[in-house]
């Protein structure tokens, strides 16, 4: 929901409904006075929903009068609630106030065979919903985890073992599973335990991979994996200083071929991401200082900073703005923030550590001074960018060297195509050994296709 509301650049609003009581939901009672028929009388009425508070508290905030309400856990409410859930879902209403007009409704349920709270809708209920039943999916589920930079040896193991990724079974000792949630935690502490230079065990794995079969099998794997860091220098590779011999990589076992293969791609893709950061904080900047150039403000120091300050203040509105939307995903809050401190750099530019001196240049020379700092920061991103098509170039060769045209390189290909990042990158950067692969892939892929076909016949 996060997602859609970023793409879509609008609000979100999302709630646990198991959070809630009948009265949050719906609002407290409250005595009001009316006139019927000539006569005073005293009426109950509520009070605004708490939910739909929060709604008009976004729209407020945010500037944004279109949004999603989504509330999780929506069949697990208590039973004095579930007659005001029906009631919601049929008019969009809470007690007697209902959802803005230009707002949609999302809800999301748990399965009653996994959760002892949930509870199957009626019919009733589901004739006036869309329903949709969600399935997990590891090749969705990995598009995903590359874009967030999950550990590489969760993705690896998951491409050895696909089986193990989402798992529920009911033994003796009790239920035991695996989710995509428990992945992700669980590449969180790993990035953590790294950097502290704390053992990773089987006792951490089985906190978050809550099947001891499946724990004890990542931990092993997870052992195997650092060796290969160890083993094969993945930086000295992507700077082309190291050479493999085919015959020493022949006999490699499949699992170490995807060790290696993932280490490979997620330091292209941390290079990848780089680069797409550095170009989106720099048309950023280039949009707005563009403007600036005839600014009268640039005629004195002073001027001049409270105008960059200026820019650096509209820019930390907007990040407030997103994060009090609920749309602002952590890769695009790390863009903003770098985008204010290229702001703040300029100020300091502006500035400068003369007042008298810099009050003595003319707004050309302010202008100038600009410019090349712009100019700098573009040239750093360029050599950046030139640095990591050498290395995807330099990553290509070595494994052209290493095993060949062969499905170590179709699985090298389809984790690039996989990366966002890394599509984005080849658009504007064209890779000749990428180009030459992916079209060999491709004629494989229709090699195989019309032999499917052929066989229909035989």
């Amino acid at each position: 929901m996060q997602q859609l509301a970023e793409e879509c650049g609008i609000a979100l609003a999302a709630y646990t409904i198991t959070h809630h009581t009948r009265q949050s939901a719906i609002g407290l009672p409250q005595i009001s006075r009316r006139t019927y028929g000539g006569q005073e009388m005293t009426v109950t009425e509520y009070t605004m929903s708490e939910i739909i508070a929060s709604i008009y508290d976004k729209m407020e905030q945010t500037g944004k009068k279109e949004g999603i309400l989504f509330l999780d856990e929506i069949n697990c409410v208590s039973e004095t609630l579930a007659p005001t859930m029906l009631q919601f879902l049929q008019y969009k209403t809470f007690g007697t106030h209902r959802v803005p007009e230009g707002w949609i409704i999302v809800t999301a349920g748990n399965q009653p065979q996994y959760n002892r709270s949930a509870r199957e809708f009626d019919i009733v209920t589901l004739d006036r919903v869309k329903k949709i039943e969600i399935e997990a999916d590891l090749d969705v589920w990995k598009e995903y985890a590359v874009q967030t930079g999950l550990h590489g040896a969760i993705l690896a193991y998951l491409d050895l073992k696909p089986q193990n990724f989402y798992r529920i079974r009911t033994e003796l000792d009790g239920r035991h599973f695996v989710t995509a949630r428990g992945w992700e935690d669980l590449s969180r502490m790993l990035f953590s335990y790294e950097k502290m230079g704390e053992e990773v065990t089987e006792s951490l794995a089985a906190q978050y991979l809550q099947d001891p079969e499946i724990a004890r099998d990542f931990s092993v794997y997870y052992a195997l994996y650092r060796r290969y860091a160890d083993t094969y220098r993945i930086q000295e590779i992507l700077r082309g200083t190291l050479r493999p011999e085919r015959a020493d990589y022949e006999h490699l076992p499949f699992d170490e071929k995807l060790g290696l293969l993932r280490l490979l791609t997620d330091a292209l893709h941390r290079k990848f991401a780089v680069c797409t950061e550095r170009e989106a904080v720099q048309e950023m900047i280039y949009d707005r200082l563009l403007p600036l150039k005839n600014s009268p403000f640039l005629e004195n120091a002073r001027d001049a900073a409270a105008l960059l300050r200026e820019e650096d203040e509209r820019f930390r509105r907007i990040l407030r703005a997103e994060k009090d939307a609920g749309s602002l995903s952590a890769p695009r809050e790390r863009i903003l923030r770098l985008v204010c401190l290229a702001w703040e750099e300029l100020q300091k530019l502006a500035a400068g550590t003369d007042p008298s001196a810099m009050d003595a240049r003319t707004r050309e020379d302010r202008w100038a001074d600009i410019s090349a700092w712009f100019a700098g920061r573009e040239d750093d991103r360029l050599d950046n960018e030139d640095e990591t098509g050498g290395c995807l170039e330099n990553a290509f060769s070595y494994l052209t060297a290493a095993f060949g045209p062969g499905q170590e390189m179709v699985m090298f290909l389809t984790a690039l195509n996989a990366d966002p990042d890394c599509l984005n990158f080849l658009r504007s950067h064209p890779s000749p050994s990428y180009d030459r692969y992916n079209e060999l892939l491709l004629l494989q892929d229709r090699k195989e296709e019309l032999r499917r076909a052929a066989q229909l016949f035989l």
